[in-house]
């Protein structure tokens, strides 16, 4: 499959996304909670912050510790880099990083509204992760990897820019089974 179909797929769904104000119809608070996310959490979270599109809860269970240094993959308008900035509290900090402008100035537009101190938001592909090295303490992402066409360097770039015993919390989508050629040949569908 074309690379570069693939890519602009998946740009043009979180384009669309992006200019939204919900992306899911119905309650996104049940949804969210089915995904592992508490009632404290989702109290935590700004509402124009959730978007339904995650697959779990990375901040569960990569659990940030105060003064920690925490990015999100894929992070879209803020979810998960928000709650995480509550966990990090003011002498940690949190780096959101999103391949799609609209979602990052979203997110960068929540951040000044709320007030968020400890929190910065990055435009960035997760293959490259404008992150230096050594430099986190944990990476998170959730359900993001799944949308590369090449896992194999994300995962390099994510030790990259891990400290020696630094932790990865990833919630995502793998297959069971082989998928039917029609489906991995829809770039509108890609996830593989």
């Amino acid at each position: 499959m074309d690379k570069k179909k693939v890519r602009k797929s998946i740009n043009d769904f979180y384009d669309d996304i992006a200019s939204k104000e919900r992306k899911v119809t119905g309650d996104i608070d049940k949804l969210n909670k089915s995904l592992g996310y508490s009632e404290e959490d989702l109290k935590n979270i700004p509402e124009e912050a959730q978007l339904g599109l995650g697959c779990g809860n990375p901040k569960e269970k990569g659990k940030p510790k105060t003064g920690e240094i925490v990015a999100d993959l894929g992070s879209g308008r803020g979810m998960d880099v928000f709650l995480a900035s509550k966990s990090v509290g003011e002498e940690g900090y949190v780096i959101g990083i999103d391949n799609n402008y609209k979602m990052i100035e979203k997110a960068r537009d929540i951040v000044d509204k709320k007030g968020f101190k400890n929190t910065e938001f990055r435009l960035g592909e997760i293959e490259y992760i404008p992150i230096r090295d050594n430099y986190l303490d944990l990476l998170m992402s959730n359900c993001v990897i799944n949308l590369s066409t090449d896992k194999k360097q994300v995962y390099s770039d994510i030790y990259r820019v891990l400290k020696p015993n630094g932790r990865i919390s990833i919630s995502d989508i793998l297959l069971k089974k082989e998928l039917p050629d029609e489906i991995k040949e829809d770039p509108n569908v890609h996830g593989t």
